[in-house]
Formats: structure tokens, sequence, C-alpha cells
């Protein structure tokens, strides 16, 4: 198993839009992603000088990430998904070549 953690900032017009989709993420979006072996998978939301951002966090229990991470962007219901979500966020300006999200290192973890 191997924990992500990513960042994200968020529109402030939608921020009630943003809370509204994931207060009730579809069925078959939620189905896609357990597909793909994701698991504990959460996302915060913190606003820093006036500006929002999102914080996601999940763990990852397959073999292959990245045939995982290909299959669910290539299912028709997660882009239609994605299609409401994307023009919520904003990529951060430094984020890493083919990111939407930017990955974070993890530094610390207790069990």
């Amino acid at each position: 198993m191997k924990r992500y953690g990513s960042i994200i900032g968020l529109r402030p017009a939608k921020l009630k839009e943003y809370k509204k989709l994931h207060a009730a993420v579809w069925p078959g979006v939620l189905r896609m992603i357990r597909q793909c072996h994701l698991r504990n998978y959460s996302i915060y939301l913190r606003k820093v000088a006036g500006r929002y951002y999102l914080f996601s966090y999940f763990e990852y229990t397959g073999k292959n990430f990245a045939a995982d991470m290909a299959k669910m962007a290539a299912d028709p219901l997660t882009q239609k998904w994605w299609d409401y979500c994307k023009p919520c966020q904003i990529p951060l300006r430094d984020r890493a070549r083919g990111e939407w999200w930017s990955n974070m290192e993890e530094v610390f973890h207790m069990d």
C-alpha cells in the first residue's frame, strides 16, 4: 500500500458547487475509484490568505498505479464527473508536467 497526497486550488465562486458535488458523489464514480484500488480517499478544504486549496489523500493498494489511473481516466462516467469538477479547480502553476493535482511528498507518517 502506498499513500498519496496532492493539492490544487479552488475557485472561490465554485466553492458551494464543489461541496455540493462531493456531498453526493455519483455511485459509478465511487465504483471506479474502488476498482482502481484507491482506499481511504479524502479531500480537505483550506482557505489561506483569501485563496482556497483542496488537499487530497488516498491509499493505493494495487500493483500498477499508472495502469489503474489510465483505466480511471478512460472511463466515460469519470470523464463526465471531471467535466463538472475541473472548472471548479485551479491547478498550481508549478505542478509537474502531466499533473492536474500537484503531488506532495510525504514527510511523516505514524500508524
